[in-house]
């Protein structure tokens, strides 16, 4: 197909990029054996070291409790720990199990070589205007609501 609206065309890589990635499959296990919600959970708490129930809602923009929901399955099966703040009982730190570190390091460490990959694939000259890009379109999103 030919659009001609530029808007049309985003919308259409968009489309295809988020096939490409593998997005469409919400509830599957793709990624290490889990769902990309249990996934992208892991890798941000394993980045913070610690974090609020709250706070990873916020960065994986999912209401609180399809969080607390993927906070549970991964409690459940020793992934991650929670832990009553000391200094305020009523919060909750999430920290990774010793299980979990290590599912985060690996999952960190195939997408450095996907991604490296995928980097590879592109011709020397546009690799910077790649991320460049795709930083603006990241903060157009952040900026934009959609329906």
């Amino acid at each position: 197909m030919n659009f001609v609206d530029p808007s049309q065309r985003l919308r259409e890589m968009t489309r295809l990029l988020i096939r490409k990635l593998g997005l469409l499959e919400r509830g599957g296990a793709i990624c290490c054996g889990i769902t990309l919600t249990q996934c992208h959970a892991i890798i941000e708490t394993g980045r913070k070291q610690q974090i609020s129930v709250n706070e990873l809602a916020e960065l994986l923009n999912l209401d609180k409790s399809t969080v607390s929901r993927t906070v549970d399955q991964l409690v459940n099966n020793g992934t991650m720990l929670r832990e009553a703040d000391p200094e305020d009982r009523r919060f909750v730190k999430l920290k990774l199990t010793d299980k979990g570190e290590e599912l985060f390091k690996s999952i960190e460490q195939r997408m450095e070589v996907y991604f490296s990959e995928i980097l590879n694939a592109v011709p020397e000259g546009k690799r910077e205007q790649v991320i460049e890009s795709l930083q603006i379109f990241a903060d157009a999103l952040k900026n934009t609501k959609c329906c």
